[in-house]
């Protein structure tokens, strides 16, 4: 994706406004808002608990998608700006997946933490959501400067790299709870989405690791 010098530096002004960020917060909300509206409308159809815990967890996948799609966007488009996002943008991703693991603990298992334990263990696609809940803690956790600052920038990267691994786990829960009714097209979209993102930084780290080979063997020589 091309962007002009004259369009670049509009959206680079528009992305580093002081409203930009209360700006991304409100549309954020939105989701939970209209699910907030809708259980107290009653609209949410005749399983109501399903219908939002199955839609927080929708909406928890859609804010990892765009979390992850931030630095491939910044580095095709140029736009640095982008990368001011990326912390709300996994902040919000973490508070949906929350949700969604609370209500499900909440509406389905009426908070009985014995229950729990027993059903996650006992449902693979249950099993591998709460994985991937579990490790994403951690992240959000050391979201902050002064976790960075404590942990060192090197270990920091180490320890976010995970969200990788949280990103597969989240497709093949979502997998696993659409094959149920053999529901596979959203399934497919979402993981054409994050073999994209996730293909790309492999490219692109691989192609760093190609350079730094090329560099030590042209030290070597030398």
């Amino acid at each position: 994706m091309v962007l002009s010098a004259v369009s670049k530096a509009a959206v680079q002004r528009i992305l580093q406004h002081g409203w930009t960020k209360p700006v991304l917060f409100a549309l954020a909300l939105w989701p939970l808002t209209g699910l907030v509206w809708a259980v107290s409308a009653h609209t949410l159809g005749p399983n109501p608990a399903e219908t939002l815990i199955r839609s927080l967890g929708d909406w928890t996948l859609r804010f990892l998608c765009m979390t992850l799609a931030i630095t491939p966007l910044r580095q095709w488009t140029g736009l640095s700006a982008l990368a001011r996002l990326r912390r709300m943008m996994g902040l919000f991703t973490a508070f949906y997946a929350a949700l969604h693991f609370s209500s499900y603990a909440v509406f389905d298992m009426g908070l009985v933490w014995a229950d729990i334990v027993r059903d996650v263990a006992k449902r693979p696609f249950i099993l591998v959501g709460t994985a991937a809940f579990v490790l994403l803690l951690p992240l959000a956790a050391t979201s902050f400067n002064r976790a960075i600052r404590w942990l060192g920038a090197a270990r920091w990267q180490r320890l976010h790299r995970v969200v990788y691994g949280i990103a597969l786990l989240a497709i093949l829960h979502f997998f696993w709870m659409r094959a149920g009714k053999r529901n596979f097209g959203e399934v497919a979209v979402y993981a054409a989405i994050l073999a994209v993102l996730l293909g790309w930084r492999a490219y692109k780290a691989s192609r760093g690791t190609r350079y730094f080979m090329k560099l030590g063997s042209h030290s070597a020589k030398g």
